[in-house]
């Protein structure tokens, strides 16, 4: 391991509102902030949103500046990544702000029924190798998973530059029946040849707050603008009753 990344990994234990429990310490067992962070962390009863996959926490940052009023956490595995954010947030007293290093998988282990109220999935591995895969971060596992946190018809956001994960989980949001809020599949209008229906058909409306909200960048979204890439957005509500299920036509 280079030495910048011990140095990153050494601040990083000592930067307030970051977390980076050992795995035998939250497998299978419930984190000690599990339904206090607002109490605990935070000392406030305003919403918390999540990104998950923070990367550098780009996301996390941005949204904390631009909505003051709620908390946001961060969560990645990769720590030498997050410590950008985090160190970020420190530096200019975010104290709205921590950031978790963990797994997603275990996302159940560290916030209660009822804690998020929103959820950011930011540029995800679309996992494409494998059909119907189980690692997609917007796919029925994990779906069911983020229930089990969300409030009530709590929100999902998706931004990806990937096509085939953006239509599979607008495809499989439809066949589970949930809510769509917003969709593009052309979010700044970068693709020179797209056709006039498929943008206009889009149920995006446009505000000024929504506009700076979907306009923050990440390290990667930036490069993939600069290669000429689309980029996807899909919003939708989760409800905290029934099942979601799988999308039968889901070939990939």
């Amino acid at each position: 391991m280079g030495k910048s990344k011990l140095n990153r990994f050494r601040e990083m234990e000592q930067l307030e509102r970051v977390f980076q429990p050992p795995f035998g310490e939250v497998f299978g067992k419930d984190f000690y902030l599990k339904g206090r962070w607002n109490s605990e962390v935070f000392h406030n009863d305003h919403p918390i949103i999540l990104e998950l996959g923070c990367g550098k926490g780009e996301y996390t940052i941005g949204l904390a500046r631009l909505l003051p009023g709620n908390n946001y956490i961060g969560i990645d595995i990769k720590g030498a990544r997050m410590w950008r954010g985090a160190k970020m947030a420190h530096d200019t007293n975010l104290t709205h702000v921590a950031f978790l290093r963990t797994r997603i998988e275990m996302i159940e282990s560290f916030f209660g029924r009822d804690e998020i109220d929103e959820i950011w999935i930011t540029f995800p591995d679309p996992q494409l190798k494998r059909r119907r895969n189980k690692k997609r971060l917007t796919g029925p596992r994990f779906l069911n998973s983020y229930r089990m946190l969300l409030k009530d018809n709590g929100i999902i956001h998706l931004k990806t530059d990937n096509e085939v994960l953006y239509n599979y989980t607008l495809e499989l949001v439809k066949h589970n029946g949930l809510d769509v809020l917003h969709q593009t599949s052309d979010l700044y209008g970068t693709r020179r040849n797209a056709r006039v229906a498929d943008i206009v058909a889009q149920p995006y409306h446009s505000s000024s707050l929504q506009d700076k909200v979907l306009s923050i960048k990440t390290f990667y979204e930036s490069q993939y603008l600069d290669e000429g890439a689309s980029i996807y957005y899909l919003s939708f509500r989760l409800p905290s009753s029934g099942e979601i299920l799988e999308w039968p036509g889901d070939d990939e």
